[in-house]
């Protein structure tokens, strides 16, 4: 399965922005799918995951090396969600700060829960997606 990431740019601190990763693929419908990023200087880190079907969601907690199942308080800029056709899943970020700015990633698993694809990326069954990079000026 390929997946195409696409919606990065150049935007202003405060704006929204959604990201796309498209798989034409059906295969895709049975893959837990997540989103990364990485900044500049640092690791890649899961932002949000997505089980098949979309029932399940997983986000990087606003608490320092934490998942949630569910956003929580401190957590709730950004959304991943799958179209009903299951071609793509989106995601959401609102009021982009600079600290957002990376290259971002999607990643798909036909294995990992999405609890597992967020907190270790994808298996060596899984496949990832091209960067797409997310400047945020101020």
């Amino acid at each position: 399965v390929q997946l195409q990431a696409s919606g990065g740019g150049s935007v202003q601190t405060g704006d929204l922005l959604r990201l796309s990763c498209a798989a034409s693929d059906p295969r895709f419908g049975d893959y837990a799918v997540g989103w990364f990023r990485q900044a500049p200087g640092k690791e890649r880190e899961g932002v949000a995951c997505i089980s098949p079907g979309g029932s399940v969601t997983y986000y990087r907690s606003s608490v320092e090396g934490r998942f949630t199942v569910a956003r929580d308080e401190g957590n709730t800029r950004f959304t991943i969600s799958r179209d009903k056709g299951d071609k793509t899943v989106y995601l959401q970020v609102v009021r982009l700060n600079t600290e957002d700015t990376a290259v971002y990633f999607c990643a798909g698993d036909p294995q990992r829960i999405s609890s597992e694809l967020c907190e270790r990326g994808p298996s060596g069954l899984g496949t990832w997606g091209q960067g797409t990079l997310v400047t945020v000026s101020s």
